[in-house]
């Protein structure tokens, strides 16, 4: 069974491989006419299951002709204009072709002597992303699996540089549509039950600055200690963009870590016209960002950075069999002193063959574009009498709820919007993501695919009042 090793005798085999994988993906791509096929987890699980893992079919040919019917049918395909529901995006080609050559070389970027290269071209889109940010020159950073993982580290470096001598004693604050990461990482550090305070935010949904001055007030009368302010640039829901000067100003004020999770919105680091939304950005004491949202790369590609390199020594540990203290003196670039994980894939290569072929330009004007297609959007719903969209988009978000002309309850309401959503995502003719604002149920576009158009906004609409109407009319069918 050496043959399936990839090595220098098997290099034909490889390419026959690979090459057949792709271009089935490829036919793939150019003949789905929809999202999603709808199948149901009950109508899939039993295919899966049947298969019987210690039998293999010694073939590739027959794999990927069973790989078609358990997966690639049935995959919820991102590149399709009337996907619009996550923050997934479609990605850019020299991207996948990265994807590709670092699946195969297969480096690990924790130590020098399994990447070579890989560090130092890793190093280079870190310094790169931190000049964009503005952190300055002693600025540094590190890939990680995605924002999560991003506001983990960036939260414990937060709690490092507090200095407390009590956990109970910390406080982290964030808005109250910020990411849910925020409150896992404060449990994940052992920090209390109490240790995130929630601010609330405007009506553009935005961090309200007078609240955290009030809180931040509060917590040093009451001899606690102000941890971190997490700002969000582009909120999960709403794309909203907390006021980053005014935060900046504040934490300045009380000696307090701002970080700022820009995991969404980290790709107006390249747009040729938004780049001043982020302004403020360039003060926060650490940053998330996520390259597989806004940069159109594939998952995973994030990292998170610091205005000072040498606050990541909180996440530095030496093992005599992997980085000793000896290579330090050495002067021998290890990544894995900067990094929680250990092996970590070679993720920076998707974005330096995407900013080599392309351009950050290039990339920059693609998610100009989905801004001014959520603009648009908000535009025909602002003008359709059958919906209520909540704000106006920063980035390339819109949330709404569909109204019907007839109905008063609230609750029969919620019950349209998500027996509507579910039949969508049945029908596979679109896909739409769902939310709650102020308790009741909404439904949701992340715009993130530039060949999405107007047109495609509309045609969904109607398609969501339909389900919705369908809905209403069979409950008032049960009802007589």
């Amino acid at each position: 069974m050496r043959s399936h090793l990839l090595n220098d005798l098997t290099t034909e085999h490889y390419r026959r491989s690979v090459t057949e994988g792709v271009e089935r993906v490829a036919a793939k791509l150019a003949t789905t006419d929809r999202p999603f096929t709808g199948v149901t987890a009950d109508d899939l699980a039993p295919r899966i299951e049947g298969i019987d893992l210690d039998e293999p079919l010694l073939d590739t040919t027959a794999a990927l002709d069973e790989l078609e019917e358990v997966y690639l049918r049935d995959a919820v395909y991102f590149h399709h204009p009337r996907y619009l529901a996550h923050l997934n995006c479609p990605v850019v080609i020299p991207a996948v072709l990265g994807e590709a050559v670092l699946s195969a070389v297969n480096s690990s970027l924790d130590t020098w002597d399994q990447s070579a290269g890989g560090t130092l071209i890793e190093r280079r889109i870190v310094d790169w992303t931190a000049q964009r940010i503005g952190l300055g020159p002693a600025a540094d950073g590190v890939f990680t699996s995605g924002g999560s993982q991003s506001n983990l580290q960036a939260l414990l470096l937060a709690r490092e540089e507090a200095k407390s001598d009590s956990l109970a004693r910390l406080r982290v604050f964030a808005s109250e549509v910020s990411h849910f990461s925020v409150k896992k990482s404060a449990k994940l550090l052992g920090l209390g039950p109490d240790a995130v305070v929630t601010l609330p935010v405007d009506h553009d949904k935005r961090m309200q600055t007078v609240a955290l001055a009030r809180e931040l007030q509060r917590c040093r009368e009451d001899g606690l200690v102000p941890m971190a302010v997490v700002a969000t640039a582009g909120t999960t829901d709403f794309g909203s963009i907390d006021p980053l000067p005014e935060i900046a100003e504040l934490c300045a004020q009380y000696g307090t870590w701002m970080h700022v999770d820009a995991a969404y919105g980290c790709g107006l680091l390249v747009s040729p016209t938004r780049r001043a939304l982020l302004t403020g950005i360039e003060r926060a004491d650490s940053v998330t960002v996520d390259y597989h949202k806004s940069f159109f790369q594939p998952v995973s590609s994030s990292a998170v950075l610091v205005r000072d390199a040498a606050t990541l020594r909180h996440a530095t540990y030496h093992a005599e069999y992997l980085n000793p203290r000896r290579m330090v003196a050495e002067r021998i670039p290890n990544q894995v002193d900067k990094s929680l994980q250990t092996t970590r894939r070679f993720d920076a290569l998707k974005l330096w063959l995407t900013l080599r072929v392309m351009g950050a330009d290039s990339v920059g004007r693609l998610f100009d574009e989905v801004c001014d297609l959520a603009r648009e959007g908000f535009r025909l719903l602002a003008g359709d009498p059958r919906y209520d969209v909540v704000v106006e988009p920063a980035l390339s978000t819109l949330v709404f709820r569909y109204i019907p002309a007839a109905v008063t309850d609230p609750a029969e309401i919620d019950r349209a919007n998500l027996r509507a959503r579910k039949a969508l995502f049945a029908s596979g003719d679109a896909i739409v993501a769902g939310t709650k604002v102020a308790g009741r149920h909404y439904l949701k576009f992340t715009l993130l695919n530039p060949e999405t158009t107007a047109e495609d906004i509309a045609a969904v609409l109607d398609l969501i009042a339909g389900h919705a109407e369908q809905y209403l009319g069979e409950s008032l069918d049960r009802a007589c």
